[in-house]
């Protein structure tokens, strides 16, 4: 069975944009005859006349105006389809872009900006608490960008070929049961915390555990670590039945928990963005930390708390924003 090919499609436009069959057939470069044998063979397939011969030319019925405006949509779509295929293997894709992670709120968000900005196979992840091993992985070349909270000992590291930045001066917020009457509190006192259980990481995943015992003794007590606890589920469990913990800024309020500031932002982390200078981000470091910072930002008014946090401390985010100002380009590079 015969079938409509991509050859009538130009032919049938040609004939409506010339008026002629003739001149036509002129621009395509067949003679008369044979275009005309073209038109009667989509004539067929469609099952109607496409256009009707007048003294002023071939002028187009109203199926033939149907047809003719399918079948630009095809060829501008068909036309599309070729430049961003050459296009495409004019630069071919360097692989996959891979971003190694503490788990953190924005991850998602991350992977989304990295995908609009970088031509890759595929964007992966790399999830762990350890900043030693996010670094390893970026040391060995088996990711492109790290992000970490900040421990002591990262400024040691020899880290050749490495750019280290930090996004942002992020405040612990405090988890504390929806029952509590801490939740009660719009910003909650330190003090108030004293006589709770405190569900917190192991002290080699938890970077906010010097300044917590810092914080806590300088207000006279030292804060009752009951739990360690790396699984999030397990942790929500525990703040939801009465215990307490520290908090990224952009949670939620979430099942019998509350979210809420602590009064003076005594404890903070520093977000760290770290890239390789070769291989994807070659050049492009300032790219992929706009991504991480379009990606921070994205969640920060998942916490209304946060966001008034935010609007009112611009001092802790300056690196942040000015890398916002590099918008997302229209297609990757």
């Amino acid at each position: 069975m015969a079938e409509l090919e991509l050859r009538h499609l130009r032919a049938v436009c040609a004939i409506a944009e010339e008026g002629s069959v003739t001149k036509a057939a002129a621009r395509l470069g067949l003679t008369q005859p044979a275009l005309s044998a073209q038109l009667r063979s989509v004539e067929r397939l469609v099952g109607g006349q496409l256009f009707e011969r007048t003294p002023a030319g071939s002028v187009p019925t109203d199926l033939g105006r149907y047809v003719i405006r399918s079948a630009h949509v095809v060829l501008d779509d068909l036309s599309q389809l070729l430049s961003s295929a050459r296009e495409r293997a004019s630069v071919p894709s360097q692989g996959p872009f891979v971003a190694a992670a503490m788990p953190m709120l924005w991850v998602s968000q991350l992977v989304d900006e990295l995908r609009a900005r970088f031509r890759c196979t595929e964007v992966r992840t790399e999830i762990d608490w350890s900043w030693q091993t996010l670094l390893d992985m970026l040391v060995s070349k088996r990711a492109n960008l790290a992000v970490f909270d900040y421990f002591e000992g990262v400024d040691r590291r020899h880290l050749t070929g490495i750019e280290v930045r930090t996004l942002l001066h992020e405040p612990q917020f405090v988890a504390v049961s929806a029952e509590s009457p801490l939740a009660g509190y719009e910003v909650v006192p330190l003090a108030e915390l004293e006589k709770y259980d405190w569900v917190a990481l192991p002290p080699e995943y938890d970077s906010a555990r010097m300044q917590l015992h810092t914080a806590c003794a300088a207000l006279g007590f030292t804060p009752r670590i009951t739990h360690h606890v790396i699984e999030t589920g397990n942790a929500r469990a525990l703040v939801a039945n009465g215990a307490v913990s520290l908090a990224s800024p952009a949670s939620r309020n979430w099942d019998g928990i509350a979210i809420r500031p602590l009064v003076g932002d005594p404890i903070s982390i520093r977000v760290m963005v770290a890239t390789r200078n070769d291989g994807l981000v070659a050049g492009r470091a300032h790219e992929a930390f706009a991504c991480a910072a379009h990606a921070y930002r994205a969640v920060v008014d998942r916490n209304p708390h946060f966001t008034k946090w935010w609007a009112e401390h611009p001092e802790a985010h300056v690196e942040l924003d000015a890398a916002l100002r590099l918008a997302r380009p229209s297609s990757p590079q």
